[in-house]
């Protein structure tokens, strides 16, 4: 981690119990700054030689006759306020990814610009943040981490844009020349030692998705931006979004069914699952397996996203069914059903997997070299489908109250130009 000291004088800060701060000093102090609960009794000069916003306070006070400032909703609160007095006393301070941008907002608030000093706040942490903090891949996310609860001021600072620019920006980064992965780097550690020949060899080996789980502390308003970002640059593959992606439902969706529709986390994880299926890539299959879309499809269903979405991610099921499980379309039926599953739906998934499958073969009416093992994928791809059908109603026959109809209906799906090839077939296969 990057630090940036300030200052060289010593911290002279000193405690009053819980509330009050003041400068042990032979002067007597001048100012009274409430900064939240906190009282600083503090000095004019220092403060006003750097904050353009305190000489207009204390003006306003002095035509008042009285030496006490009332500061509300103040970036960072009291930490960072003392921070900036610091600053301006000359006392030592020291900044990271974990307080520079609390700094960096604290000190538009009180405009230390450089109109009023030379060398001011301001301008030590822009040339901190862009010499030092946006070039290291660890610092930028913890800075991104920490934006959230400076809003507005991080947004308007442009701080959390050109976060997500600098990390995006070294994801598509060649591999080979990768070494920032915090993650990834811990991985190379062999109880608390690291021995430089085996990291050298380890970071030539560095995979193409080594800022996967970086990134997966994030919450899902900045993530669904770093990713915007990432596929925006064009650089990253669908595969590589797709096990982003995985990764990242995997981190914060809950198993459990309870906790998916609890009322304290509904909403997160409503908000949470549509965004993984707005960022999916367009591309087939891309990082993103039928069983992993099928259990996205089942939160879906579960915390009530709407129409559009669910409609989606059907499609993008139907393009992959015959890598599905049986056990992953054993989707629970919704109220006011009384069967045990959505046979329903499972059936709508086949009807259009059966639809995409026999445009595929009406637009593949030019001459092809490969024509004939295209057709036999085709053909594999059908009697698998099939096996998984027959599989399926194996399962949901054991619904007393399903009805007979939806189990006719869903056997007989399977085109009868089909019926024969996969008869051949079915002695060899068993249901998995």
């Amino acid at each position: 981690m990057k630090y940036m000291k300030l200052g060289s004088k010593p911290d002279l800060f000193q405690t009053d119990g819980d509330n009050v701060r003041y400068v042990a000093s032979e002067l007597p102090t001048d100012v009274i700054i409430n900064v939240g609960e906190v009282k600083f009794y503090l000095h004019k000069f220092p403060l006003l030689s750097k904050s353009n916003w305190l000489q207009k306070m204390v003006f306003k006070t002095n035509e008042g006759s009285n030496n006490e400032i009332e500061i509300k909703d103040f970036p960072g609160g009291p930490k960072t306020f003392e921070i900036c007095a610091k600053f301006c006393y000359g006392m030592i301070v020291t900044l990271s990814a974990y307080n520079v941008v609390a700094a960096r907002c604290a000190a538009e608030y009180l405009e230390m610009t450089e109109d009023v000093d030379k060398g001011n706040l301001i301008y030590k942490i822009e040339v901190f943040l862009n010499s030092s903090v946006f070039r290291s891949w660890k610092d930028s996310i913890i800075v991104l981490q920490t934006t959230k609860s400076l809003l507005p001021w991080s947004e308007e600072l442009k701080v959390i844009g050109r976060c997500i620019d600098s990390i995006a920006s070294k994801t598509s980064v060649d591999p080979s020349n990768v070494n920032w992965s915090y993650t990834y780097n811990k991985r190379m550690a062999s109880s608390d030692q690291i021995v430089e020949d085996a990291m050298r060899q380890q970071q030539k080996m560095v995979p193409k998705d080594w800022w996967i789980e970086d990134i997966c502390e994030l919450d899902i308003d900045l993530y669904k931006r770093v990713m915007v970002a990432i596929k925006s640059k064009g650089r990253m593959s669908g595969d590589v979004i797709g096990e982003a992606l995985k990764a990242y439902a995997l981190r914060w969706l809950p198993n459990a069914m309870e906790s998916l529709t609890s009322d304290e986390y509904v909403i997160r994880n409503r908000t949470l699952v549509e965004t993984i299926v707005w960022l999916l890539p367009s591309e087939k299959g891309a990082g993103c397996s039928c069983s992993f879309l099928l259990k996205l499809l089942k939160v879906v269903i579960l915390v009530g996203v709407g129409d559009a979405l669910r409609e989606e991610l059907v499609n993008r099921i139907a393009l992959q069914l015959d890598e599905a499980l049986v056990n992953d379309l054993l989707i629970p039926a919704s109220s006011p059903d009384n069967t045990v599953y959505d046979v329903c739906l499972v059936q709508s998934i086949v009807d259009r997997f059966f639809m995409q499958e026999q445009d595929s073969q009406d637009l593949d009416y030019v001459g092809k070299d490969d024509k004939e093992s295209e057709h036999l994928t085709r053909q594999r791809s059908v009697l698998t489908v099939g096996k998984l059908i027959d599989c399926y109603l194996a399962e949901v026959s054991r619904d007393v109250n399903l009805p007979l109809s939806s189990f006719i209906d869903l056997s007989r799906m399977i085109p009868k130009q089909h019926d024969q090839f996969m008869m051949g077939c079915t002695g060899q296969l068993t249901c998995t």
